[in-house]
């Protein structure tokens, strides 16, 4: 009897223990099945990028994504501008370098990161939380152009770079954002040259409070 009791206790630890990795499993199947899950997880931040600019369909399919993220009482607190061309680009880096003497060359000719195709994202400064709607539609942007083979990389330099001197001016009014609007943040997009690897993230920073 003493047996049989003990018998079933490993019996039932067995199945306990059975049941447990199955649910494991299954939940490291649905993880891997799970195409957003496996954008989120998988999209890194490119600095080198093929020469030639996201098709234009293409970033329609982005732009989309972009502008239907969440945001604050649906007060779409962002306007957008897109530019492919190089050669404007290139003057925009030449204005940059111009704009601040004393800054690195290579860091002005850098500053786009050799991404063919920027997005200018500008907020609604009438608005406190236009800031976090800019920041949830480039981040909409970021993971629909990873789904479609697109890299990108989210810049705060170029913003302060282009507004905080006479020489960039022509050029912020060039993206012709409506009065009361400021550029906010810059998203660069192309087709990557590169395969980083993932950065360790801080799972400690992390709590469940009860």
């Amino acid at each position: 009897m003493k047996k049989s009791i003990i018998a079933f206790g490993v019996l039932c630890c067995m199945l306990a223990s059975c049941h447990s990795k199955q649910q494991e499993n299954a939940a490291m199947s649905d993880k891997q099945e799970n195409q957003v899950i496996n954008t989120i997880m998988s999209r890194r931040s490119i600095r080198k990028y093929q020469p030639h600019p996201v098709e234009r369909d293409k970033m329609d399919i982005i732009l989309q994504c972009g502008i239907n993220a969440p945001n604050g009482q649906n007060k779409q607190s962002w306007e957008v501008r897109v530019v492919d061309n190089p050669e404007l680009l290139d003057a925009m880096k030449e204005a940059i370098a111009k704009g601040h003497p004393t800054m690195n060359p290579e860091m002005a000719k850098g500053c786009f990161r050799g991404a063919p195709t920027m997005v200018f994202i500008a907020r609604d400064k009438s608005y406190d939380f236009s800031p976090y709607d800019c920041g949830l539609l480039a981040e909409n942007m970021v993971l629909s152009a990873w789904s479609m083979g697109i890299g990108s990389i989210c810049l705060g330099s170029p913003v302060r770079f282009l507004t905080d001197n006479a020489e960039c001016i022509p050029y912020i009014e060039k993206l012709g954002f409506s009065e009361g609007y400021e550029l906010c943040l810059c998203v660069g997009f192309g087709y990557p040259d590169e395969t980083p690897a993932a950065k360790p993230r801080d799972w400690n920073k992390v709590k469940y409070i009860d």
